[in-house]
């Protein structure tokens, strides 16, 4: 099931944000960054020397003799083609199948009867718990300091939980319970590091393509996944395969190359030297303490990351419609699909089928939204997000079972013309210093209420019976998308008129 998978500046080094950028054309696109660190604060708004000393799309990373040159060469290559997002794709892989590996290697040690059916609901529960904590902390962190070295140590954490689990395995509940918090934990904190991180690696008009080849990996491994560790349980313990996930954070970990964007730690000690360097001012602060002291809260970076996605109405609207197809459509797939498979068509083989066809068609879509750009790209992926509304309606209705299969095909290709321009959206959107903030809220609500949806559905069901429940579960899934396009700013997914125009074609 596809989930998803987010700037007041002034203090940290911004010249203006990028609203302000764009209507009044006071800053250049290479003063916002927008050229080689792909929506980094760039070298004008750090203060750096040049743009070469800081990140990938220097002279010194690709051969040229300044970075714009540089740049250019990075625009001219696809992304397959640059080592930079090769490192990244390879890192955000690993960890997503060491995420979804988890729970499955979990699901065989209770095939074997190494743990039961409870513990393993209670060690899945640990995990999210320790996710949503992490996925918020994790936002303000990577927006505070290097999106690479919250990856870096987001990774390690998870990849030293899993083999505490597999020692734990069947031997010391409260210890595999502390090591799934913990691989959760880590889990949850790189997600929007990754997602930050990866609009400072690549530019813009790069970045559909990018994210449209992150999500058919984590497809194929979708596709591919449960067969390949079927056959490596055949001869691999449990335990070993557990090993093997933590081999995979490992590599999450370790093989993503540097970001482009300083930390903005980093950006205030320089402006205290700065000052310091001018009339002594920076000494006296820092002696003071003044910069420990000026430093927000938590709690007050955090309310800082929800202010700016409320600068951006069609976000809101659009993870507001994106909650509810989740939270409704997902439910029925996790509960519903289970039991018509089995009791309406009497066969296990529709449920199969379904989720085949439904990661089929992801891919199908990833390949489409790789390189296509209607006009209206907020509208074509509110509309593929409401395909996922045909899913429990054919549930519902008295049809052939090749009519499920076919309807989970559509849904799949909807979630992926929604998703791809959604992350390609708001890492273009979104102030750069509050992205990582902005992207935690949007994986803590699509992912945080996912499990209350699945938790209602199954009493509702036994309540109202299915027909009425999946009844409503499609009219939400068709009706919220519609009515976040009503949001003027939700035709591009954009708050200003130029994103609404044609974007060329790689």
């Amino acid at each position: 099931m596809a989930t998803t998978p987010i700037r007041a500046g002034e203090a940290e080094g911004a010249s203006g944000t990028r609203g302000d950028s764009r209507e009044s054309g006071s800053v250049p696109e290479a003063a916002r960054g927008e050229g080689a660190a792909g929506g980094a604060p760039g070298a004008a708004e750090e203060g750096a020397p040049g743009a070469a000393k800081e990140g990938a799309g220097g002279a010194a990373e690709e051969g040229a003799d300044g970075g714009g040159d540089g740049d250019g060469a990075r625009r001219g290559r696809g992304v397959l083609r640059d080592v930079a997002f090769l490192r990244l794709w390879s890192g955000t892989t690993a960890s997503g199948l060491a995420t979804w590996a988890l729970p499955f290697v979990l699901g065989l040690a209770v095939l074997d009867r190494t743990i039961g059916a409870a513990t393993l609901g209670l060690l899945l529960a640990a995990r999210t718990a320790g996710f949503l904590v992490a996925v918020a902390v994790g936002g303000v962190l990577a927006d505070r300091y290097s999106r690479r070295g919250v990856v870096l140590w987001a990774g390690l954490s998870a990849a030293a939980a899993t083999p505490l689990l597999a020692v734990g395995l069947g031997r010391s509940l409260p210890l595999m319970l502390a090591a799934a918090v913990v691989a959760g934990a880590g889990q949850g904190a790189c997600r929007p590091a990754f997602q930050a991180l990866t609009a400072e690696v690549v530019d813009e008009d790069r970045r559909q393509a990018a994210n449209a080849a992150m999500t058919l990996s984590v497809r194929a491994t979708t596709l591919s996944g449960p067969s390949l560790t079927a056959l490596l349980a055949v001869v691999l313990d449990t335990w070993v395969l557990l090993l093997g996930i933590g081999v995979l954070w490992l590599v999450a970990a370790l093989v993503p190359g540097p970001g482009t964007r300083r930390p903005r730690t980093a950006v205030a000690e320089a402006a205290v030297a700065e000052a310091g360097g001018a009339d002594g001012a920076g000494a006296r602060a820092t002696d003071a303490g003044d910069v420990p002291r000026r430093r927000p809260s938590f709690f007050a970076e955090f309310a800082e990351g929800l202010r700016e996605a409320r600068r951006h109405p069609w976000f809101l609207a659009g993870l507001g419609a994106l909650t509810v197809v989740i939270s409704t459509g997902y439910s029925a797939t996790g509960v519903a699909l289970p039991l018509v498979s089995r009791d309406k068509y009497d066969t296990g083989v529709v449920l199969a089928a379904a989720m085949t066809a439904y990661t089929l068609g992801a891919l199908g879509g990833a390949v489409v939204v790789a390189r296509w750009r209607p006009r209206a790209q907020g509208w074509a992926a509110l509309a593929g997000l409401g395909l996922y509304g045909f899913a429990p309606l054919s549930l519902l209705l008295p049809v052939h079972w090749a009519v499920v299969v076919a309807a989970y095909a559509v849904a799949g290709i909807g979630i992926e013309l929604f998703n791809v321009p959604w992350f390609t959206a708001t890492q273009r959107e979104v102030e750069p210093d509050k992205l990582a903030r902005v992207s935690s809220l949007d994986f803590m609500l699509s992912y945080g209420l996912a499990p209350l949806g699945l938790a209602l559905i199954a009493p509702a069901i036994e309540h109202f019976g299915a027909r009425p429940v999946l009844a409503v579960c499609a009219v939400l899934c068709f009706a919220a998308p519609a009515a976040a396009a009503l949001v003027p700013s939700a035709r591009g997914f954009s708050r200003h008129a130029a994103a609404d125009r044609t974007v060329p074609n790689d």
